[in-house]
């Protein structure tokens, strides 16, 4: 079985994507892992990379998707099945997509999307803290507004990609590429959309189910 999961930044799909990974033995595919590994390597679609991040460009798709192409087809991948997690993010890369699954035989069998209120993500993400220390994550509304952390007594702060204004740039950016990624799968028939504003277990159920539905 094949999975892409879709969200905004702060819907959870970080929670869910190890929820599935764990219960249904998928690939977890992240396009950074496979960046990384590909330039410690030292392969030619490596190179190209590196050579582009050296000179501070994008990878382009043609490169993320020929090591993509490269990992799906792996042993692990092509018995386990993938979870695409963080890629596509725009419509030509999930044209581009579709056609390296279709080359290599193979196919989306759902695309879940954790649907959350764009308001709610940002209270949830700008009362997130974080101790500068041993890096416990903590919540001002469920833990109050610490100054030293529970567990080591660090200095317990705010990362500055956690303020307003960083997390309105980054919803604005989702909205305005990654979320037309929603009804171009719709279009397809695998989307299979779940309300990402419940806690993480229920969320997880309407997950599990949805993927109950084509495994």
């Amino acid at each position: 079985m094949n999975v892409m999961l879709l969200g905004a930044p702060g819907a959870g799909k970080g929670t869910q994507a190890a929820r599935i990974v764990e219960e249904f033995g998928l690939v977890h595919l992240s396009t950074g892992d496979i960046l990384r590994k590909a330039v410690a390597d030292g392969t030619p679609l490596g190179i190209e990379a590196k050579r582009h991040m050296d000179e501070g460009g994008l990878v382009p798709d043609d490169v993320v998707i020929g090591l993509v192409r490269e990992r799906i087809m792996q042993p692990d991948a092509a018995e386990r099945g993938v979870l695409f997690d963080g890629f596509p993010r725009t419509i030509p890369q999930a044209e581009a997509l579709d056609e390296a699954l279709s080359a290599s035989g193979l196919a989306l069998d759902a695309v879940v999307s954790v649907e959350v209120d764009p308001e709610a993500i940002v209270a949830r993400i700008t009362s997130r803290r974080q101790c500068r220390a041993c890096g416990k994550i903590f919540n001002v509304i469920s833990d109050g507004d610490l100054a030293a952390c529970t567990e080591c007594g660090g200095e317990v702060y705010q990362r500055d990609d956690d303020t307003e204004a960083v997390v309105r740039k980054r919803l604005d950016a989702y909205e305005a590429q990654t979320s037309k990624l929603v009804p171009y799968y719709a279009a397809q028939g695998t989307l299979r959309a779940v309300d990402g504003n419940r806690t993480p277990d229920e969320v997880y159920e309407s997950v599990r189910e949805a993927l109950a539905e084509v495994g």
